[in-house]
C-alpha cells in the first residue's frame, strides 16, 4: 500500500490526504471538482533525449511522499486511476493514452493531477486538455530551466524536449515559461520561442523586490486564457534541493518565498485545470528529497483550491 501514514483518527479534523483517496477505474465516478490523479510512469522521451532515465519510477514514489499531508480543504477528495506504463517503447502510444484519459477526466469537471515521468507527459497532458476543451484558449504555465521546443528528430521520434515545439505545430500555442536558464538553452531554442510567442521569465528574474513585475506579467498571461495547465520540470531547481532529476541544475531556483509566492498566486487562479510535476528520478534521489518537493508542490494547488 503506497496511500499511507500517520492516522490521528477518523475525525475530518485530523485527516492526512491519504484518508481521502480512492482508488478507481471507473471514470463514471468523477463528481466535479475531484483532484483525479493519474502516474505517467514513462521516461522513453528521456531515453530520447539522450537524459538520465530513471524518471518512471517516480510516480509511487510521489505518491508516498504526498500521503502524510495534512488535509485543509474540507471538500478534498483524490480518486487515484493508477499508472500509464510504456512497455514497448511506444512513446506516442502512450501518450495518446494518457491524452485520452485525462479527457476523460476534464469532460466530468474533474481537475487532472498527473505524476511523471519524463517531462514528455506535457505533450500528453496538453492533448487531453485540448480534447476536453477544444475551442478554448490554454494556457500553458511550464516552470522548467528549459524551454523544450526543440523540433522532432524523425529518426528518434518525439521526446522529453520537443512537447512545447509539437504544441506549437498544432495550431498555435500560448505559453509562460518560468525559470528559463541561458546555459540550458541554444540561441537556436530561444529564436524558436520567440518565433510561435512563447513568453518567459529568466530564472535570475525570480527575487522578491521583481514580485510584483511578475505578478502583472502571469496577471495579463492568466487574463488572455480560457484555461489554465501547471507543468513543473524538476530540474529548474537547484541540484542541492532537487539531486533526484534527469537534468542536473546547479544554478537551477530555488523553493525560496519568492518563488513560493510566486507559485501561490498561479495556483489560486480559479482557472486552473491541470497540473503535473516530471523528471523526479529515484535513482539519484538521496532520502527523497525531490520526490518529496514535487509531493509538495503539488499539494499547494490542493491546500489553495476551494470547491
Amino acid at each position: 500500500m503506497i496511500w499511507q501514514g500517520r492516522f490521528d483518527g477518523d475525525e475530518p479534523l485530523y485527516h492526512r490526504v491519504f484518508q481521502r483517496v480512492t482508488l478507481e477505474n471507473n471514470y463514471d465516478n468523477i463528481l466535479e471538482n475531484d483532484f483525479v490523479l493519474h502516474g505517467f510512469a514513462v521516461d522513453e522521451g528521456v531515453k530520447r533525449n539522450k537524459g538520465r532515465i530513471g524518471a518512471k519510477d517516480a510516480p509511487d514514489m510521489i505518491r508516498k511522499n504526498s500521503s502524510n499531508f495534512p488535509v485543509v480543504n474540507p471538500e478534498f477528495t483524490l480518486k487515484d486511476f493508477g499508472n500509464i506504463y510504456c512497455p514497448d517503447e511506444n512513446l506516442e502510444k502512450t501518450q495518446d493514452e494518457l491524452a485520452n484519459k485525462v479527457a476523460e477526466v476534464l469532460k466530468r469537471k474533474g481537475k487532472s493531477i498527473v505524476f511523471g515521468g519524463g517531462h514528455e507527459v506535457t505533450y500528453a497532458h496538453y492533448s487531453g486538455i485540448r480534447k476536453a476543451f477544444p475551442t478554448q484558449k490554454i494556457g500553458i504555465i511550464n516552470i522548467d530551466a528549459h524551454f523544450d521546443n526543440r523540433e522532432i528528430d524523425p529518426e528518434i521520434g518525439s521526446s522529453s524536449g520537443s512537447g512545447f515545439w509539437q504544441i506549437a505545430q498544432e495550431g498555435g500555442i500560448h505559453s509562460m515559461h518560468i525559470g528559463i536558464q541561458r546555459n540550458s538553452n541554444t540561441l537556436k531554442l530561444f529564436d524558436t520561442a520567440h518565433e510561435y510567442g512563447m513568453n518567459y521569465i529568466l530564472a535570475e528574474e525570480l527575487f522578491f523586490d521583481n514580485l510584483p513585475n511578475l505578478y502583472s506579467k502571469l496577471n495579463e498571461f492568466i487574463e488572455t486564457s480560457d484555461v489554465i495547465y501547471v507543468t513543473i520540470c524538476m530540474d529548474v531547481f537547484n541540484v542541492s534541493i532537487a539531486p533526484g532529476v534527469s537534468a542536473l541544475a546547479y544554478n537551477g531556483i530555488f523553493a525560496d518565498a519568492a518563488f513560493m509566492h510566486l507559485l501561490k498566486h498561479i495556483l489560486k487562479s480559479k482557472k486552473q485545470v491541470a497540473m503535473d510535476v516530471a523528471e523526479v528520478n529515484p535513482t539519484y534521489d538521496p532520502n527523497e528529497i525531490t520526490a518529496r518537493l514535487a509531493a509538495s508542490l503539488v499539494n499547494e494547488w490542493f491546500i489553495l483550491t476551494e470547491n
